[in-house]
């Protein structure tokens, strides 16, 4: 019988295996180190181009931060000036409005009536006074009704009272005040706006 020792083929192979094992392990270990260096310049290239973008426009917001500025001095001058025109419109409301409310009772109390006392409170107003007879109340009521200066106007109370010997009927009324420029304005403002429904 003929004995063959097969150890050291078999010692041979297991180094071989070893080896190409090692060398399996050595070029994964390079790709990977390849895969992650590249991916690294790729992330690099990516960072820098971000920050190149970001410098351009920091750039752009740099050149344009003036007019900006302006824009902004522009937009707080415009809400100084509006604020003072409407102060301005106020004042001049309310110079003007108390002497076109006299002259409005003045105008419409018919003759035989007299007023007596007058109150306003925060836009509201009441008035008492004396007539001969309840038509001329009903005459003055209508007359106010009709005027630009003053809404709502209702008879709160009338009676008979007699003074110096003849028969009087006392009354109280009481209105809104009104602004006759506002109310064409908002009148102006609700024909722009039904025109462009219109459209």
């Amino acid at each position: 019988m003929i004995r063959i020792n097969l150890l050291p083929i078999r010692e041979e192979r297991r180094k071989a295996d070893l080896r190409q094992f090692g060398l399996i392990l050595g070029a994964a270990f390079i790709g990977g180190i390849v895969i992650v260096s590249l991916y690294h310049i790729k992330l690099s290239g990516d960072v820098k181009e971000a920050k190149a973008g970001v410098a351009a426009t920091q750039q752009h917001i740099d050149r344009f931060k003036p007019q900006l500025k302006q824009v902004e001095e522009y937009r707080e001058t415009k809400a100084e000036i509006e604020k003072k025109l409407e102060i301005i419109g106020r004042l001049e409301a309310s110079r003007s409005g108390p002497v076109h409310v006299f002259d409005e009772l003045a105008t419409h109390a018919p003759a035989r009536l007299w007023l007596t006392k007058l109150e306003a409170h925060g836009g509201k107003i009441t008035i008492e006074g004396m007539s001969l007879d309840n038509e001329l109340v009903a005459l003055f009521l209508t007359a106010l009704n009709e005027s630009a200066y003053f809404n709502d106007v209702e008879l709160r109370e009338t009676k008979a009272k007699e003074l110096s010997g003849y028969k009087l009927n006392e009354f109280e009324l009481s209105a809104m005040l009104a602004s006759p420029a506002a109310s064409k304005k908002k009148t102006s403002d609700d024909a722009i706006a039904s025109i462009g429904m219109a459209r």
